[in-house]
């Protein structure tokens, strides 16, 4: 079980394990949701870009991060939604480029009108293997609060 909203030490930044970009998750990703730019599919096409060959999607890495992230096993069974996010994508992933995230409780606060839930608020830096931010953001969540909480 993950934790519940009053659980999360704000301003604590924790990171998670790393993982590598590789051909198979560009390939499952782009099959998946329909996008075969170039920029990501084809590497003849990207030694002429400006990336001097293939990079993963953005929204790749953003779900491999909250995928990292929930391997913290912060909000299995206690998370009830995903409310929003704001995301920056900063810098290129390579394939064989390997990242991690640092996520750090932003804010927690409880519903004023649901004594069972709240509202969490989670930022994200993710990192590649050389310690370079590639994205940023934040996502906000509903989250079960503790049931002794919701009396």
């Amino acid at each position: 079980m993950g934790l519940y909203l009053q659980d999360f030490e704000i301003g604590i930044a924790h990171h998670t394990r790393g993982r590598t970009i590789g051909e198979g998750d560009v390939s499952l990703f782009a099959g998946l949701v329909g996008d075969h730019n170039p920029l990501h599919v084809d590497e003849e096409f990207c030694r002429q870009s400006l990336f001097g060959g293939r990079v993963a999607h953005g929204p790749l890495i953003l779900s491999t991060a909250i995928g990292l992230m929930s391997q913290l096993n912060w909000i299995d069974g206690t998370a009830m939604g995903l409310l929003g996010l704001s995301w920056k994508f900063d810098r290129p992933v390579k394939l064989g480029d390997t990242i991690t995230a640092r996520v750090t409780p932003l804010e927690a606060r409880p519903s004023s009108t649901k004594p069972d839930r709240g509202v969490l608020t989670l930022g994200f830096e993710v990192l590649n293997q050389r310690d370079e931010i590639v994205e940023t953001g934040s996502i906000v969540l509903l989250m079960k609060r503790r049931p002794e909480a919701a009396r």
